[in-house]
């Protein structure tokens, strides 16, 4: 078959769905339906009068959700290479929209979305898929050349520190250690040389040190990371009342909708601590549930990224694995005590739209690589 012919099938073909991946992301998703609605009823009752408030929300937002991620699954993944620095500007732009402009929204002293009439949407999600975008070409395109400082290091260096300015501004020192933790992660896969990755850990920590003690609210929140008992009225309270919630949990949990702590003990349980009204309701049963879907999703993610023959698609594949794993592992380490507190959402569970959308879009792309590409 000619060349020429090969790319009309890929691109004509239908797309054959990896079930491998699209079970477990649905039953993520529905499972973050009613959790959400476990977590944030009373809550929803209190704010707003209703309490299906919220789920309301999220089922659109899934709905929505599933369309994106069909709709990603049918576009060549090839035509991002066209679009890396479109869609690398539109991420920096609205960062800085975000921080300069009138339709910034803050909330919980950050400002970190932009509200557009009655929609919020927070850009940091996007500058994200931007950034595993733009390294997934760049790395492709520059192959050997990835070793050499000047040509494979410092030009992503560069981006990298635009994009960590913009998020600092916010300030939202979660999607900085995701942004940076993620950068790293691909270019040692992409075969940069390792002084040069260590070098730059080396370099940023007197920065990370002069952040961390320029402002006592993050000297607290490490504080109560390594005495969380001794800050249980302050700084410690999140992570205090998380215990509890894992704690009640047990084996088996105290069933859905019986969580205490959700009831105005855990600040935000419908967000960043769902996981934890998970471990008080579905205890660890439901935690070993919800850790199998996503090891499930990551490994296949993992696969596809292996298999695909194109450079640009297993870089892209293997960023989103990363970025959705590095997301996972640092929301359930929070919840758990074994990281500082960030306000990260956990992917496919957590109350959100833009964060869901994103990720949806994301698996779709995914799909896309490994059906259109990878040929196992």
């Amino acid at each position: 078959m000619n060349t020429a012919a090969k790319r009309n099938r890929d691109t004509t073909q239908p797309v054959a769905y990896d079930l491998g991946l699209l079970f477990p992301v649905l039953l993520l998703v529905g499972m973050g339906i009613i959790m959400v609605y476990s977590a944030s009823s009373a809550l929803a009752l209190q704010r707003f009068g209703s309490d299906y408030y919220f789920l309301k929300r999220q089922a659109m937002f899934s709905l929505a959700g599933i369309v994106v991620l069909v709709g990603f699954s049918y576009i060549p993944f090839r035509l991002y290479r066209l679009l890396t620095y479109p869609v690398l500007l539109l991420g920096i732009g609205m960062l800085v929209a975000v921080i300069f402009s009138g339709w910034g929204v803050s909330a919980g002293g950050s400002t970190r979305w932009l509200q557009f009439g009655p929609l919020r949407f927070q850009p940091a999600e996007l500058a994200r898929m931007a950034l595993v975008i733009y390294l997934a070409y760049s790395m492709s395109k520059k192959d050997e050349l990835l070793r050499d400082f000047y040509v494979g290091f410092l030009p992503h260096l560069i981006v990298l520190g635009v994009l960590l300015l913009l998020l600092m501004a916010q300030p939202d020192f979660g999607s900085v250690v995701i942004f940076a933790a993620l950068t790293w992660i691909m270019l040692f896969v992409g075969g940069c040389r390792l002084s040069h990755l260590l070098g730059v850990i080396l370099l940023f920590l007197p920065l990370i040190w002069l952040l961390m003690n320029q402002a006592e609210y993050r000297v607290k929140r490490l504080m109560s990371f390594l005495h969380p008992w001794e800050h249980s009225s302050d700084a410690g309270y999140q992570i205090v009342h998380s215990f509890m919630a894992f704690g009640t949990g047990g084996i088996t949990g105290a069933g859905i909708g019986k969580g205490y702590q959700k009831l105005f003990y855990l600040p935000e349980p419908h967000t960043d601590f769902i996981f934890s009204v998970i471990g008080e309701e579905l205890g660890l049963i439901g935690v070993m549930i919800v850790i199998i879907l996503y090891g499930i999703m990551l490994m296949r993610g993992i696969r596809i990224a292996r298999h695909a023959q194109d450079p640009f698609g297993a870089f892209l594949a293997m960023g989103i694995t990363v970025a959705i794993g590095l997301q996972v592992c640092i929301n359930m380490g929070v919840t758990l005590g074994l990281l500082p507190t960030k306000g990260l959402a956990l992917p496919f569970l957590s109350y959100g739209g833009t964060s869901l959308l994103i990720n949806m879009a994301a698996v779709g792309i995914m799909m896309n690589i490994g059906a259109r590409d990878a040929r196992y």
